[in-house]
This record gives C-alpha cells, structure tokens and sequence, in this order.
C-alpha cells in the first residue's frame, strides 16, 4: 500500500516537491521549503527540506541557534561566509556536504548570475530555528 507524507508516524513517509511547505522560517535573499517537518504531519526529531538562492543574490546574515545543520550541495556553487566579523570564506560545489555549527553567523552568497544554488538540507532538531540578524551586524 502506499502512503503519503500524513501517514502514521510509525510508517514511511514520502513527500513530494508539490507537499513541501514554502510556510517554514526565511531569510531574506533565499527560500527554504519544508519536506521532513511536524507542519506536514511527521513526527520527526530533525528537520529536512530545500534551500534555494537566486542567481546574483546573498542571504541576509543569520544563524540558526541551538541547531547544527548538514547540507548537500545539489546544484549551483555558493559562497559561504561565518564568524564574528564574516571574514571567513569557503566555497561549495554541487556534491559537497557543508557542517555549520550552532550559533555561527554566517551568510550563503550566489557568484553565478545565471544558476541558482540548491541545497538539501537536515537541521538537528524538529523545527528550523532561524535568528536574521540587523543588516550592519559585519563590516
């Protein structure tokens, strides 16, 4: 029998692109859209979803509290900067995995003027925390 993503918590779960929740926590520059998560009926301990940035756009600076993330680059390369002043930089890449650390500040910035950077995404509790923080917080 197959199941859809309101099953049963004991039960499989698949959800799909049309099933996933544009209504989980932003930052302005990007979108994320919900696929694992308890507002699409899924009792889960993380969250999973989709983060997309547009081509020539940047995230506002924000970090995401108690959660540690794990990312895997689906399409597109992007620009991470971190810490306290955003003077890190690294680079990802289509089938690279990225690790931020909780309460890191940090920014996603696409250099491509033509393709937008896809993300997969799993955060290490329920429900995405996401803390924007004020426009002149770096340099």
């Amino acid at each position: 029998m197959i199941r859809d993503a309101m099953s049963s918590p004991s039960e499989i779960h698949i959800v799909s692109p049309a099933q996933f929740d544009p209504g989980t926590a932003q930052t302005p520059g990007s979108e994320r859209r919900a696929a694992i998560a308890p507002t699409l009926g899924i009792a889960s301990a993380i969250w999973g979803g989709l983060f997309e940035v547009k081509p020539g756009s940047r995230t506002g600076v924000h970090h995401h509290g108690e959660q540690e993330t794990i990312a895997y680059v689906l399409s597109g390369i992007c620009e991470i900067r971190w810490g306290a002043t955003g003077k890190s930089v690294a680079r990802a890449k289509a089938g690279d995995f990225i690790h931020v650390p909780a309460f890191l500040p940090h920014m996603e910035i696409n250099p491509s003027k033509e393709e937008p950077f896809r993300w997969v995404v799993v955060r290490s509790t329920a429900t995405p925390i996401v803390i924007n923080l004020p426009d002149d917080t770096w340099p």
